[in-house]
């Protein structure tokens, strides 16, 4: 069961951190009036799909991104061509279906072959049925209907590239931004969940505890308050406590701890670690300051200071990466989803924390001019501005899939790496 919560944690932190990213592409498109065709989450095969008005939500089976798919953000293919024959079916006098197969079992339409059409600017067909040649407008929403999927179609006005610079430039940058709110509020909830540590520490206490190493075959679990070592209190040094332990390799020491009301004692023999050459025991060393709970302002402030500590980190882990380039240095989905389990086993209040740090971490990602991400469709909107018209869709989509296809290989790359590692040890 612990295994199941942990999986379905880090599951739902991921979905969450997606979800919010594409949900601000798509609320603030469909506020310039952009036809979004599909609010996707994740990649791959479909794993569950509904429509609500004109889009297709999808949760697909790799859970490492998604997509809002606008309108006119890639050029547009379009399904009918003059010569062919089709289906109509009307409401009101307007077409609101085209049948493209299928022809022979379609009741109530109107069957014919297509002698122009305009389903961009004017919205009408121009249909020759049996030798007559008769045009029929266009409904605004109309679909075309082939091998039982419905497409709806794009007039200009609903496409992403008939709004204006500004309005695109919102529904792009939004998916950021949405994820700097979101790392804001996960900070502040982390705040009032874990609370302000005080000034001086109380006590030390075990961390993590590695199997097969002395501290876990002598039977210490995480969670345990180190009091005494070999008779002695250890206080709050940890620094101490770890140097008494490296001095001491192949030796016993009994450790004294207290675990909820009982005080348990260990024989530990630390041991030598192969490469490293120190005596270790296999837990981490926590010091351990007591909380007090914070006010609303405070929640602010402290968010907001974990905010920028934070971005700073993000940006020296890039410059660092960057000056050492190393495989070894990136972590890809695996490797995100194995910290992410590990954290989850330290609780809600850390795993709120972790997931501050992956939205903000996301956010700033996406802003660098990487081709695919949005930071480049955003400087490809600046360039726009300054020569007062828009890139070749056609180069500029170009760019998008170079990039992509870039990024994917990457992916791949840093997933086989992070698979060896775990084969690795």
């Amino acid at each position: 069961m612990e295994l199941l919560r942990i999986i379905f944690l880090t599951v739902l932190m991921f979905f969450v951190i997606v979800t919010v990213h594409e949900w601000g592409h798509y609320y603030f498109a469909k506020r310039a009036g952009i036809l979004v065709r599909e609010f996707a989450i994740g990649f791959g095969p479909k794993i569950f799909s509904y429509k609500r008005n004109e889009t297709q939500f999808t949760l697909r089976l790799l859970p490492f991104g998604g997509y809002a798919r606008m309108a006119g953000e890639d050029p547009e293919l379009v399904a009918i061509q003059n010569g062919q024959t089709v289906s109509l079916r009307l409401e009101e006098g307007k077409v609101r279906k085209f049948y493209l197969d299928r022809l022979d079992s379609r009741k109530n339409v109107i069957r014919g072959e297509i002698l122009d059409f305009d389903l961009v600017d004017n919205l009408h067909v121009k249909l020759d049925v049996d030798g007559e040649s008769i045009t029929y407008p266009v409904h605004p929403q109309a679909m075309l209907v082939a091998k039982g999927k419905e497409t709806q179609i794009a007039p200009r006005d609903r496409q992403y590239g008939s709004k204006t610079v500004g309005q695109r430039f919102i529904s792009i940058l939004a998916g950021p931004v949405m994820n700097f709110i979101l790392a804001f509020v996960l900070f502040a909830l982390h705040i009032q969940m874990a609370g302000i540590a005080l000034d001086k520490p109380s006590h030390l206490q075990i961390g993590e505890v590695m199997k097969g190493m002395p501290a876990a075959e002598a039977g210490v679990q995480q969670g345990d308050i180190i009091e005494k070592i070999n008779g002695k209190p250890v206080g709050t040094d940890a620094a101490g406590m770890i140097e008494l332990i490296t001095e001491s390799k192949d030796k016993e020491m009994i450790w004294t701890v207290k675990r909820d009301d009982q005080t348990l004692s260990f024989s530990i023999i630390p041991r030598a670690v192969e490469d490293q050459g120190t005596a270790k025991v296999g837990s981490t060393i926590i010091t351990f300051f007591p909380t007090r709970s914070a006010s609303l302002g405070e929640t602010f402030t402290f968010a907001g200071k974990d905010m920028v500590n934070t971005t700073k980190l993000i940006f020296q882990g890039f410059g660092q990466l960057i000056n050492q380039f190393s495989m070894d240095d990136l972590g890809g989905p695996v490797r995100t989803f194995e910290v992410t389990g590990q954290i989850a086993k330290q609780g809600i209040a850390q795993l709120t924390y972790w997931a501050a740090i992956l939205s903000l971490y996301l956010g700033i990602f996406n802003l660098f001019p990487i081709p695919a991400l949005d930071g480049s469709r955003l400087v490809f909107l600046g360039v726009e501005a300054v020569r007062g018209k828009p890139i070749d869709p056609n180069r500029e989509g170009m760019v998008h899939f170079i990039g992509f296809a870039m990024l994917f290989l990457l992916m791949i790359a840093v997933t086989y790496n992070d698979i060896l590692r775990l084969f690795n040890g």
